[in-house]
């Protein structure tokens, strides 16, 4: 027959067994639940890039969408930049 003794170490073993498999499974399902937040914010924010670089191409000037360098200075969109490049590639 068992001491008692013996019976309050399997029991104590038991319990902590159990204890610690809560604890484990709750530290595992916290970490799944925060890579599916991850992925979900990481989703929504390329979606949120995707659809600025879209307004932006819908709202741009049309002589920009064509590819036209303004080439008067006194225009307040004239870019020297781009009007030097388009003359140096001519």
């Amino acid at each position: 027959m068992a001491s008692s003794g013996g019976n309050v170490l399997r029991y104590a073993a038991l319990l902590t067994g159990v204890g610690y498999g809560f604890y484990h499974q709750a530290s595992i399902a916290a970490q799944t639940k925060m890579a599916h937040i991850d992925r979900e914010f990481e989703n929504q924010a390329s979606l949120i890039s995707k659809a600025k670089a879209e307004w932006a191409k819908k709202t741009m000037p049309k002589d920009v969408k064509e590819g036209a360098v303004i080439s008067d200075p006194n225009d307040p969109k004239f870019d020297l930049e781009a009007y030097l490049t388009m003359s140096e590639a001519k």
